[in-house]
């Protein structure tokens, strides 16, 4: 039995003033810190017992999020830049009006970019899918990714096991500070028990 724990980055700042985030290395506010740390003291006591291995975005927003949430653990996150956000090109550090006044391609397939040096969803998903990979492939029993949201909705279709053109049909999005729980029993059968989960951030659990 193989479980996954994905946890999308607590508030940023970049998500309280109009900023794009993308490749942005924007920090944690200091609600994203709050809540880091509520999600760290939940998960701990949840999976005491269990041999941990984590894995984060290198984004300081998301590698701030895990280092919280690890501390909690005693473990290290493996920082792995296969798990950064999409890079959406010229409009990194610009703001969000920025980028709808300047976008070049709207996006309606998953071959689209939003900018000439931006990433198409199918450069995001061939830039995680080797990770994915090794992580699915690895012996580890209890993982957490700490990623962001355009990234962990592709590995929410990856963890299902749906080809990459499916990102043209629907997506998993969660939400910032969202807790997923995923399994993959020994038969190989895979199963979402919990999607983006935002009571963990909670005072108490709701």
């Amino acid at each position: 039995m193989k479980q996954i724990i994905t946890i999308q980055h607590t508030q940023s700042i970049h998500h309280t003033n109009g900023m794009v985030g993308s490749w942005t290395d924007w920090d944690l506010s200091e609600l994203g810190i709050e809540q880091a740390e509520r999600i760290g003291q939940k998960l701990a006591k949840q999976l005491s017992g269990h041999k941990i291995v984590m894995y984060a975005s290198d984004l300081l927003r998301a590698k701030h999020t895990a280092e919280i949430v690890a501390k909690h653990m005693g473990i290290t996150p493996n920082i792995r830049t296969e798990l950064r956000e999409r890079n959406l090109g010229k409009c990194v550090g610009k703001s969000v009006q920025w980028l709808r006044e300047n976008i070049e391609v709207q996006e309606k397939t998953i071959d689209d970019r939003m900018f000439s040096d931006a990433e198409s969803r199918r450069d995001e998903w061939n830039r995680l899918k080797p990770l994915f990979d090794e992580i699915m492939a690895s012996n580890d029993e209890c993982i957490i990714v700490v990623s962001h949201g355009d990234l962990l909705s592709v590995w929410n279709t990856m963890f299902l096991g749906m080809d990459v053109e499916t990102l043209n049909q629907f997506e998993l999005f969660g939400m910032a500070g969202g807790v997923s729980f995923m399994l993959q029993n020994d038969e190989g059968k895979r199963f979402i028990k919990k999607m983006s989960d935002l009571s963990y951030m909670a005072n108490q659990f709701i």
